[in-house]
């Protein structure tokens, strides 16, 4: 497990994020970064998502919750992983649903539907319990994440995603907040389409065998780092299938059993100015 350290970056650490941060700025991804890191150190790789992230704080950014990735079996096939990872979720990766992603916002982007769940106390024990994250949360949403990489082709290993904030892009929230009293999150079923199509389907159970369990795994990993989950977070638990390819002009639509529904556009090619960071 990586622990949260005020040590100064090394010299690998800070040429990776810098690697990592140009690609997102310029729009072009860079070559694999696991060669750049001691192989399989995955605390080095932590210290490279921190280092962008505190960047990104640094220039007026705001924290508003986790996301859990590589929670499917379906997805950890998909990249050849076997663990989860967690990323950051800033307040300008948020979009409304119904919105619409502007061409070129995003490199190469995927999506993927999730339970998210969004906190009214925090998580500060490294044992958190299933029940203390049912005591800690307010409500649960669907979400839809929109996925990005900023590694050319995606040719990522478990290295390569962490650096890269776990391959954090944007994420939307449904609108209609339900109590998790109301509702089995290990049950639920999922359905995803683009323009109406079905592109991806699960359940909660495809979710680390339910989301509460990917919450448990997220929220006593941070605590054991020193930087707990918090009153009002928002906690992408994981994605419920595999992930989809998000193209130019399509639109998607997750419908999640007993939570409703989120959608999410992308902007058609031809609307390139409007997309330009």
């Amino acid at each position: 497990m990586p622990s949260h350290s005020s040590r100064t970056p090394s010299p690998e650490t800070k040429k990776t994020a810098h690697a990592l941060w140009e690609a997102e700025q310029s729009g072009t991804p860079c070559p694999p970064v696991r060669d750049q890191l001691p192989a399989g150190d995955v605390s080095s790789a932590y210290a490279v998502q921190r280092l962008n992230v505190e960047r990104k704080l640094a220039q007026g950014g705001r924290l508003v919750g986790r996301k859990i990735g590589l929670t499917s079996p379906a997805v950890q096939a998909q990249l050849g992983v076997d663990q989860p990872d967690f990323g950051a979720l800033l307040a300008d990766m948020a979009v409304p649903d119904g919105g619409t992603v502007p061409y070129g916002r995003l490199l190469q982007p995927k999506i993927e539907a999730e339970v998210a769940l969004v906190l009214a106390a925090g998580l500060p024990h490294p044992d958190t319990t299933v029940a203390d994250v049912l005591r800690a949360v307010d409500f649960a949403v669907p979400a839809l994440e929109i996925v990005d990489s900023r590694i050319a082709d995606w040719d990522i290993s478990l290295i390569d995603t962490v650096a890269d904030n776990a391959s954090s892009g944007l994420f939307v929230l449904g609108a209609t907040p339900v109590p998790l009293t109301s509702v089995d999150l290990r049950a639920v079923r999922m359905t995803l389409s683009r323009d109406g199509e079905e592109v991806s389907h699960g359940t909660g159970a495809d979710c680390l065998d339910g989301p509460l369990n990917a919450a448990v795994w997220l929220a006593s990993t941070l605590a054991g780092m020193g930087d707990p989950l918090r009153a009002g977070d928002v906690v992408l638990t994981g994605a419920l299938g595999p992930m989809a390819v998000a193209t130019p002009g399509s639109r998607f639509e997750a419908v999640i059993s007993g939570l409703g529904s989120v959608r999410v556009g992308f902007a058609p090619a031809s609307d390139q100015k409007a997309g330009q960071q």
